[in-house]
């Protein structure tokens, strides 16, 4: 089989939550900012045309909020998500393994995730080819909504160390 087409893996922290005392860390539902803002992590996915075709969710109450803003603004091309109990607390390479899950035919994989397990293995993927700018802003700060896009040839599951270069960084916020 061939396996050599370009393939996009979006990784993208959940919006701004909130810290309510009576709830799990696992439950924290997202902030008023948050809400307000995680609809335009999903624009700017239209606007750069990176539509999903699968979506990797953590099954955490912030980002599947997220997801749902998300999926809102993807509208009909929007894929249903699959919520993975896993990525909660994955480390780097449990998430890398959960994501060498994914099937040759997904061109464009959006993980909604933690940190700081996404800026690590947006670090640990990059290659030299990655644009550096993006790579350091990745790596100074990954906030709230923090978004990298890496490019591969590699199948999904042999992406490891250095196999994806960074194309983009960026923090969609209104």
């Amino acid at each position: 089989m061939n396996t050599s087409h370009l393939r996009r893996l979006i990784l993208l922290r959940h919006a701004k939550s909130d810290y309510p005392l009576v709830v799990s860390d696992h439950q924290r539902p997202l902030a008023g900012r948050g809400n307000r803002e995680a609809p335009a992590a999903g624009r700017w996915l239209v606007d750069h045309e990176l539509i999903p075709d699968y979506i990797l969710c953590s099954d955490a109450m912030r980002a599947k909020a997220t997801c749902a803003w998300v999926i809102s603004e993807l509208g009909e091309k929007a894929p249903t998500p699959y919520l993975d109990s896993r990525i909660y607390s994955a480390g780097v390479s449990q998430l890398c393994s959960i994501i060498n899950e994914t099937p040759d035919t997904v061109s464009n994989l959006l993980v909604i995730g933690h940190q700081p397990v996404l800026q690590e293995l947006a670090l640990r993927l990059a290659s030299a080819q990655s644009d550096q700018e993006a790579v350091y802003e990745l790596a100074m700060n990954y906030p709230t909504l923090g978004l990298t896009v890496l490019e591969t040839e590699h199948s999904y599951s042999h992406l490891d160390a250095r196999d994806a270069k960074v194309t983009h960084f960026a923090v969609p916020r209104d």
